[in-house]
């Protein structure tokens, strides 16, 4: 079931989420309905917190080129436990900054530790768009957003064009 993402300023996406204890059903389901809305959005990752809910759960899946099988990973508690000091400069957007995008510095290579859909530990090497990918969405579980990373009169001005959109979809 696809769900509505949240747009910035949204107060659930500065909240730290927390770990999921347990894998549920319900949890998998959620995890299910996350592709589905990040496929449709269009999207490469989508966590948790951006649809209302404030667990330790991401989707990703960076496979773009055409007639290429998509990749999607489910992660539930993941965890940065390494970064290369060689950085990679990615425009990043977000679905919950729609039409915004910006130049983001982050580490090129990052080793991630998760719980996979049946609660099994795994650890994978992630390197250029899939580790930039990865961190982003790691952070909205931190309730950081990419904009965090602008000098503070770009934010200032991505908020405010989503406080006009915001609004311009409540009256429509």
């Amino acid at each position: 079931m696809k769900r509505n993402i949240l747009i910035h300023p949204d107060p659930r996406l500065k909240k730290v989420c927390a770990p999921v204890a347990d894998i549920t059903d319900d949890l998998r389901k959620l995890a299910d309905d996350m592709l589905e809305t990040m496929y449709d959005a269009p999207g490469i990752g989508l966590a948790a917190p951006q649809i209302g809910v404030l667990d330790r759960l991401i989707v990703v899946d960076c496979v773009k080129e055409e007639g290429e099988a998509p990749r999607p990973l489910v992660m539930f508690n993941p965890e940065v436990v390494a970064a290369s000091d060689e950085t990679n400069i990615y425009e990043e957007g977000c679905l919950s900054i729609p039409e915004q995008y910006a130049e983001v510095t982050r580490p090129k290579v990052v080793d991630v530790t998760w719980l996979d859909r049946n609660g099994n530990l795994q650890q994978d090497t992630f390197d250029g768009l899939w580790a930039t990918c990865v961190q982003h969405e790691i952070d909205h579980l931190n309730g950081k957003l990419f904009i965090d990373y602008l000098k503070p009169l770009k934010r200032q001005m991505i908020t405010r064009k989503m406080q006009k959109l915001k609004r311009e979809q409540a009256r429509a």
